[in-house]
């Protein structure tokens, strides 16, 4: 490494460390919050039927399975920002999430006929869910990847991937309240497929801004 790059990266790393950790993720988390609660109401808000919704399981187990993705994917997330994490060891903490939406597709199948699975599946809202989990989300996880590199993460392609996780499920959490397709298939299928848009965004961002 010549001189004057020895330079720049300790002048970079003397910028990251101008705010603690614990300072840089609560204010990230916090503005995170809101930036995807403005985005939401002012595109799309709740669905009209919300309070009549909201008495079925259907409707509140998706936000049981968003945000157990956003809480251990944070979790994860934060352990990942200090270079001796073991990033191995840490994964596990994701499985909360896939183990509820598991055990909600196999009580949906019980539960429904399997000519309505198709349907239950494609349901109505696949664009839109697309469309606006990745929209509301982009936000936050711009803020997660900003206070990501007041870390130093061993691995931050990975780190990336979980601030995207981070960022989906809270996203995902918003949506789930304008959404009217309830079914675990739906939310199994197009859920997961947004929220991966934005891990894959989250991989390729950290890896090139979260390097120390």
């Amino acid at each position: 490494m010549e001189t004057h790059e020895l330079i720049k990266a300790l002048a970079a790393d003397a910028r990251r460390s101008t705010m603690s950790m614990p300072v840089a993720w609560s204010s990230a988390v916090l503005a995170a919050v809101l930036v995807a609660a403005t985005v939401f109401f002012a595109l799309l808000g709740a669905r009209p039927d919300i309070a009549e919704a909201a008495q079925t399981f259907r409707f509140l187990f998706k936000f049981a399975v968003t945000i157990a993705l956003a809480a251990s994917a944070f979790a994860l997330l934060h352990m990942l920002s200090r270079p001796e994490s073991e990033a191995r060891r840490s994964l596990p903490r994701l499985a909360v999430a896939p183990a509820l939406l598991a055990a909600g597709l196999v009580v949906e199948l019980a539960v429904s006929s399997p000519d309505t699975w198709s349907a239950r599946l494609v349901g109505t809202n696949g664009f839109v869910c697309l469309t606006f989990i990745p929209l509301i989300g982009i936000g936050p996880l711009a803020l997660l990847l900003r206070a990501l590199r007041h870390g130093a993460p061993s691995h931050p392609a990975l780190a990336g991937a979980v601030a995207g996780l981070t960022a989906g499920g809270l996203a995902a959490t918003f949506y789930a309240a304008h959404c009217t397709d309830d079914s675990p298939l739906f939310v199994a299928t197009w859920y997961t497929i947004a929220i991966a848009m934005l891990a894959l965004l989250g991989a390729l961002g950290a890896s090139r801004i979260a390097r120390w």
